[in-house]
């Protein structure tokens, strides 16, 4: 055991992560000639082609210094805000991590989240100022920030470049001398963490876990603690670029177990492995259960699919815990899945990695966060969908999600970052001078008001400058209304949303311009409709498709025309009784993007 050392690598989005990540494995020779490519360990092209990380990969390497092998097993975080909750779990199955932060931009929020997040774990933090070989790095000020807010002496910061390999030998040394090595009984009952699990079609559900105490060998009965579901361990390995099977594996290290698991439902991220004959006497206090922030319905495009996508579904949860679903139906759509997802990216990688990996194509209804409402009764409701809102005279009041977000940005941008969170209804708790030239704005906000394109605005202000975190704060009593849209008098579910009162009539406005544009012209005339209950605050017509029925007359009597005005009025209505409205795909999409 004392040999071995987990550590991970945690930083803002495109700080050098897996860039650094790669030369590791070159250095360790753990990589080599064909299988040498950037960014080894993102293995979906998803992630090759966005050049994120979506998901943290574990993988062993193993050094050699002053004479003595060493295990190093690595774990490769996301980046993004909407991932953090990989970056949790990986934290917690490591005692080291490297803090990586780019030289060319200084210290960022979510390296800042991520760092509290690892003191929290009581992890060894090694600094490390990457992308040293560009022009435009400014080793001495990024230097200053990070002893100012690590507390650490300037020469225990390492100087890298994950491009050239520089200051690769000094990092591998610094895991080997700080990172302390895992702490564990090999002889005590067997205590493993699971901290992840992948779905493979020949061999099932392979779950990735972390050995606390205890040893497991090939063929041992083991019981998951939380489901209470006894298996054979066929076959456990450590996680190089391929599995490597091993006989038997002990208390510290990260490997792998197939134990031919058909239901994703039984393994749990955040469960604990022990031996059926010497179980443990508690399991690892894992994870905090996950909180979705952003809701949305899934729908399968036919109706037939719809068990397919709870399989797909299914399989998608055991890789990425965060995601959460029940079922629902709506009268526009049919039967299809209410999911929570982190954020917006995450409920856009979910969407793509249904089409690409399950071949599911599937409409996304309006997001919106969760609320409690409160009756007039006295009793309190979670509701994640507007169509589940009581009816208005019922209800008391109604509290939404609040965040509390950090913005760090340079100072010639602070003024239209302010103008942009006021206008989301941001209220403004301190402002801290960083260094230099950059500011932390902390705002706490309304979720709801941030879900759409917050993000994507506040990069484009600050011409990609600025960075942005958050985490939850709370609920709020708020003047929300649910907004209805109509078609010819019917509301369509799937369009409804619930809404700030100063902000619904220009919402309902933009909507129905924006549906009159999409929706397909019919025989009948299609009165489009924005509703705040029984009030109608916003009309587009949708004029009917019509035949010149009088071209045949020429002269004459002018009630001859009319007569044949009126038949085809006649006609026209009676065609609105029976004809239906459908909403294209387009259209549920547009909505997300109306800013």
């Amino acid at each position: 055991m004392k040999k071995i050392r987990n550590f991970c690598i945690i930083a803002h989005i495109d700080h050098g992560k897996s860039t650094l990540a790669d030369r590791l494995l070159e250095f360790t020779e753990t990589v080599s000639g064909k299988d040498l490519q950037a960014q080894v360990l993102d293995s979906m092209d998803l992630e090759r082609e966005r050049g994120i990380t979506i998901k943290s990969h574990a993988i062993q390497m193993n050094y050699k210094y002053e004479g003595e092998e060493y295990i190093l097993n690595l774990i490769d975080t996301p980046g993004h805000v909407d991932f953090s909750y990989e970056v949790s779990r990986s934290i917690a199955a490591c005692e080291g991590a490297l803090l990586i932060v780019d030289a060319t931009q200084g210290i960022q929020a979510q390296t800042i989240s991520n760092l509290y997040m690892a003191i929290e774990h009581d992890l060894e933090i090694i600094p490390i100022m990457n992308k040293m070989d560009v022009d435009s790095a400014m080793p001495e000020e990024v230097e200053d920030q990070i002893v100012e807010l690590l507390g650490c002496k300037p020469e225990e910061i390492i100087r890298a470049s994950g491009k050239t390999g520089m200051g690769i030998n000094e990092i591998l040394e610094a895991i080997v001398k700080r990172v302390p090595a895992p702490v564990g009984d090999p002889n005590a009952p067997l205590q493993a963490l699971i901290f992840d699990s992948v779905f493979n079609s020949f061999r099932g559900i392979i779950a990735y876990f972390k050995i606390v105490n205890g040893t497991i060998n090939k063929g041992d009965l083991v019981k998951f603690v939380a489901t209470e579901k006894e298996y054979n361990a066929d076959e456990l390995g450590v996680l190089q670029l391929d599995m490597v099977p091993q006989e038997t594996l002990s208390a510290g290290n990260v490997g792998y177990i197939i134990s031919g698991i058909k239901t994703s439902k039984e393994v749990k991220v955040g469960d604990t492995i022990t031996h059926v004959k010497r179980p443990c006497d508690k399991a690892i206090s894992g994870f905090e259960e996950v909180k979705p922030m952003v809701f949305a319905g899934v729908y399968p495009i036919d109706a037939e699919d719809f068990e397919d996508l709870r399989t797909s579904l299914e399989k998608l949860q055991l890789n990425d815990a965060s995601l959460t679903f029940e079922p629902e139906s709506s009268v526009a759509l049919g039967f299809g899945f209410r999911c929570g997802f982190l954020g917006m990216l995450h409920m856009e990688i979910i969407q793509e990695r249904l089409d690409r990996e399950f071949d599911m194509n599937v409409i996304t209804t309006v997001p919106n966060v969760s609320y409690i409402v409160h009756t007039k009764k006295g009793e309190v409701m979670e509701v994640h969908n507007p169509a589940g809102l009581p009816d208005i005279m019922a209800i008391d009041v109604i509290e939404e999600p609040y965040i509390r977000a950090s913005i760090i940005t340079a100072t010639d941008y602070i003024g239209q970052i302010m103008t942009l969170c006021l206008g989301k209804r941001g209220e403004l708790v301190k402002q801290d001078y960083v260094s230099g030239n950059r500011v932390e704005l902390i705002y706490d906000m309304p979720l709801g008001e941030i879900v759409f394109d917050f993000y994507d605005r506040l990069k484009s202000i600050s011409k990609g400058y600025a960075s942005f975190d958050y985490h939850m704060n709370g609920f709020r009593p708020s003047k929300l209304v649910k907004l209805d849209i109509l078609l010819n008098g019917e509301s369509v579910d799937a369009l409804s949303s619930l809404i700030h009162f100063d902000n619904a009539v220009s919402l309902g406005r933009r909507m129905c311009e924006k549906l009159k544009e999409l929706i397909p012209r019919q025989q009948f005339d299609i009165a489009i409709q924005a509703a705040i209950g029984s009030k109608i605050i916003a009309r587009e017509t949708i004029k009917a498709l019509r035949k010149d029925v009088t071209a045949k007359c020429y002269g004459g009597d002018v009630s001859r025309k009319r007569k044949l005005l009126e038949k085809q009025k006649k006609g026209k209505k009676r065609m609105k009784q029976i004809g239906s409205v459908e909403v294209p795909q387009k259209a549920f999409l547009a909505v997300l993007k109306l800013d």
